[in-house]
């Protein structure tokens, strides 16, 4: 389940346990007789009977949201990659490495490049790249995505000794500033 999932259903939830206190507090007021009168008047006592089950279910709150800062902290970059050497042993190979060698091929091999971002996610041995291009107003995407598709991933893909690298490329073009007329 991705992290945006995650804060979907976890602000669903919010909003269900928000209407549900708010059904609650208007159910529990009583008779509501006018607008001279509150909404919570003090009836009795405001504390639950069962008041270490309200306690139990805050803490479990306090720890959900804890949890899901911590998910909303972590960084999404991985910071190696496994290799077979081929002889049933691996080797670690550093991903900000891998990132860099991606960047200057792309810069080297596709044509109309600006800039080039690349960052290493997923698994240490099922890696995934997210490529984020700055294309030259010039620039022909398709030429770059398919250059970047073949030979640039081609070879990140053999000298790193992996079977698969699906990478998502991002390809955003620089808009052509105006001349200045005199």
């Amino acid at each position: 389940m991705s992290l945006g999932t995650v804060n979907r259903v976890l602000l669903a939830l919010l909003g269900l346990v928000l209407l549900a206190a708010g059904v609650s507090v208007l159910t529990a007021s009583g008779p509501f007789e006018g607008r001279d009168e509150p909404l919570l008047a003090p009836h009795g006592p405001v504390w639950p009977a069962p008041w270490w089950a309200v306690l139990a279910a805050l803490g479990v709150c306090v720890l959900l949201a804890l949890w899901w800062l911590l998910s909303q902290l972590r960084r999404p970059r991985l910071a190696a990659v496994l290799v077979d050497t081929g002889d049933g042993a691996f080797a670690v190979l550093r991903g900000r490495a891998l990132e860099e060698a991606v960047e200057a091929d792309v810069q080297e091999a596709v044509e109309g490049v600006a800039r080039c971002r690349v960052t290493l996610c997923g698994r240490r041995g099922a890696p995934t790249l997210r490529v984020a291009l700055e294309l030259e107003p010039h620039a022909v995407p398709a030429d770059a995505l398919a250059a970047l598709a073949g030979p640039v991933l081609g070879r990140a893909r053999t000298s790193a000794a992996l079977p698969a690298l699906p990478a998502e490329a991002r390809l955003h073009v620089t808009p052509r500033r105006a001349r200045r007329v005199t």
